[in-house]
């Protein structure tokens, strides 16, 4: 039996896609109308989301949809980026969004801090984290589909990091830490925007036309899954696969199950930085493995 399920979606409308994704993991199963949900998606920098660089706010907008129609009232979309967040917040154009739908917009720099141990830290014994996300009961977390110059991927995990004060807490040891950050915060459903994709580099990279959602309960399989679809072995990127062997989720592609459109139909090889490239154990075709793959009716 698999141990995970993600779902990949292609198509043309996000918001459409949006739901399919969510319909496919049974994401109305997993929101309440009790929940203070805070979506965190990636703007690390004020760059618009045809560079693949921020989550698309069509997306963000979905979720809030989303959330709202499984009864929550109480609903926040909060990021803390390594530049000027406000920026970012006007560049994609949230802020409309937002107001418009009765959503909380909050740069999570500004955020007061909650300092959390870590049990059984690789690296990272103690980290401050936003209060909103502390306080929070539901995370969906909206990355986007991109190469990171340091940690390979830049995903589900990663994504993580805009909800840590300071982000300089995290680089050293960043594999490490990405892992220890994962293990005290759990987002309940994980969906990646791969409309348009980055490759090369997180912020100053080249967009990559992909038109998928990539979406599932557990961080590190739908990690895993993202990082298959730009051409990487999940188990070359160092924080998916040590976050498998803690058991904070699957890491293998032979153990999860693919719900939608089939990996091999949507993956292309994203370009790498020359540095990364000769770190690889492997070419850069993902290993032919078995992958679990179903459809499921998302009409």
């Amino acid at each position: 039996m698999p141990a995970a399920t993600v779902a990949i979606v292609r198509g043309t409308s996000p918001s459409q896609m949006v739901r399919k994704t969510l319909k496919l993991i049974q994401g109305t199963n997993l929101v309440s109308p009790d929940d203070k949900v805070l979506i965190k998606p990636n703007y690390v920098a004020a760059k618009h989301p045809s560079t693949g660089v921020t989550t698309d706010s069509r997306v963000v907008e979905a979720l809030i949809k989303f959330a709202k129609e499984c009864g929550t009232k109480d609903i926040t979309v909060g990021e803390g980026g390594s530049g000027d967040t406000e920026a970012a917040f006007e560049t994609v154009g949230i802020k409309e969004i937002t107001s418009k739908l009765g959503a909380k917009l909050i740069d999570l720099n500004r955020d007061q801090r909650v300092a959390i141990q870590i049990p059984r830290a690789l690296s990272l014994r103690e980290i401050n984290v936003a209060k909103t996300a502390v306080q929070s009961t539901c995370i969906i977390n909206a990355p986007t589909l991109k190469i990171h110059h340091m940690a390979l991927v830049t995903l589900g995990m990663k994504n993580l990091m805009g909800l840590v004060l300071p982000k300089g807490s995290i680089h050293q040891e960043l594999q490490k830490r990405l892992v220890d950050l994962a293990s005290i915060i759990k987002p309940k459903i994980n969906i990646i925007d791969g409309l348009v994709g980055c490759e090369h580099d997180e912020v100053h990279g080249r967009p990559v036309g992909m038109n998928i959602i990539i979406a599932g309960t557990d961080i590190v399989a739908t990690d895993a899954v993202g990082a298959a679809v730009m051409g990487i072995d999940p188990e070359d990127v160092e924080h998916i696969r040590l976050a498998h062997e803690r058991g904070l989720g699957t890491g293998k592609l032979e153990e999860i199950e693919i719900l939608g459109e089939p990996l091999e139909s949507v993956k292309k090889i994203f370009e790498l930085p020359q540095e990364l490239k000769a770190k690889l154990s492997r070419p850069r075709q993902p290993r032919q493995v078995q992958v679990n793959r179903r459809s499921r009716s998302i009409n």
